[in-house]
């Protein structure tokens, strides 16, 4: 229970059918130097609590802040140290809350761990469980799911998966919860409403560079190439053109760097690309039959791309979408769908832009 209305609902529907329920908040972090604001992490220990004393399930708190660091922040400052865009929110699902706390879960006697997110999964007679996309098209979270493996998937409840999130916030109103009118996080998992920019800041010193054209030319300086992604166009502080024309980010150089940046129109040098390796594969079920065709969704809210899957060496693939994609970037989570069906993800390793400078 994070404090929220979705876990908060899922947490009265699982009571509503007769499971045997304990509420639970991991508290990952605390921003024990209080360098970034607001992380409210007791206000949302409170509400969890206060959601489990109304609907009568016993409520505990469970420290995985060692876990959290060594698995999620790591991966997350090595990432952006080394130029690529990590993706924290995915690996908190398949390293701490489907991972270090569902083995304590285990461990006390629990048999699944259920949460607030928006995808389903279809427990099979055969002992497979499947994830399928959530049924609220604006909300479905399956992609932050994308690399779980089949054993944390058969331990996975997703309460309210089927339901849309006005329909979530009108059962929580109905049941008189805490929680039923609080906003939604915005900020990293289980870390608060922090922006990933301030987070950054206050980790990854500062390394000033120049923003760079395609033809070297300096248009402005930055503090630090780990601050941007590729594709972005707003906060570069670099004037439009004439014809108003916004800059995007093309290239991050860490070793010189450099922030390149190009107007952003569909000729524009590698900005976009078809095809793209993936490493660090995990399946939901099994591995795909390769090769083959699938949907795959580069990142979250973006639709399933129609893409053609071929195995390479060293546990990796090689996609290559039908139609270009706009801004793929290294380190980012790349999902494999079977139409609604999540069949398992990976991690953008090298992508090939369609347009060299």
């Amino acid at each position: 229970m994070s404090g929220g209305v979705d876990s908060s609902v899922a947490t009265a529907m699982l009571v509503e059918a007769g499971h045997e329920v304990e509420g639970a908040y991991m508290k990952n972090w605390i921003n024990e130097e209080n360098i970034l604001g607001d992380c409210p992490w007791q206000e949302d220990i409170e509400d969890a609590r206060a959601v489990a004393e109304k609907l009568g399930v016993p409520f505990r708190v469970v420290n995985l802040m060692q876990d959290y660091r060594e698995r999620v922040v790591s991966y997350l400052l090595e990432g952006y140290r080394s130029g690529v865009t990590p993706n924290p929110d995915v690996m908190c699902n398949r390293e701490i809350k489907f991972g270090v706390f569902l083995d304590y879960a285990l461990a006390e006697g629990f048999e699944s761990v259920a949460t607030g997110h928006y995808a389903r999964v279809v427990h099979g007679g055969d002992g497979v469980s499947r994830m399928w996309r959530g049924m609220d098209p604006g909300k479905d979270q399956s992609y932050f799911l994308a690399l779980m493996r089949q054993e944390q998937v058969r331990r996975a409840e997703f309460p309210i998966g089927g339901m849309l999130k006005a329909e979530v916030r009108e059962r929580a109103a109905a049941l008189g919860l805490a929680t039923a009118a609080k906003k939604d996080s915005q900020g990293i998992c289980f870390i608060g409403n922090v922006r990933m920019s301030d987070f950054l800041r206050a980790f990854v010193p500062d390394e000033p560079g120049n923003i760079v054209g395609l033809d070297g030319r300096v248009l402005g300086r930055h503090a630090g190439v780990h601050l941007y992604t590729l594709g972005q166009r707003k906060g570069l502080g670099v004037a439009s053109n004439a014809y108003r024309e916004a800059y995007v980010v093309v290239e991050k150089r860490v070793g010189t760097r450099e922030l390149v940046v190009a107007f952003d129109h569909p000729e524009t040098p590698r900005l976009y690309a078809r095809r793209c390796t993936v490493g660090t594969l995990s399946w939901t079920v099994g591995p795909l039959g390769l090769p083959g065709r699938c949907q795959v969704q580069p990142r979250y809210r973006c639709p399933g791309q129609d893409a053609e899957v071929e195995a390479l060496e060293g546990g990796r693939v090689a996609v290559t979408f039908d139609e270009s994609q706009r801004a793929l970037a290294p380190g980012q989570i790349c999902a494999f769908y079977d139409g609604n069906e999540l069949v398992g993800g990976g991690i953008f390793e090298t992508v090939t832009p369609e347009r060299e400078a």
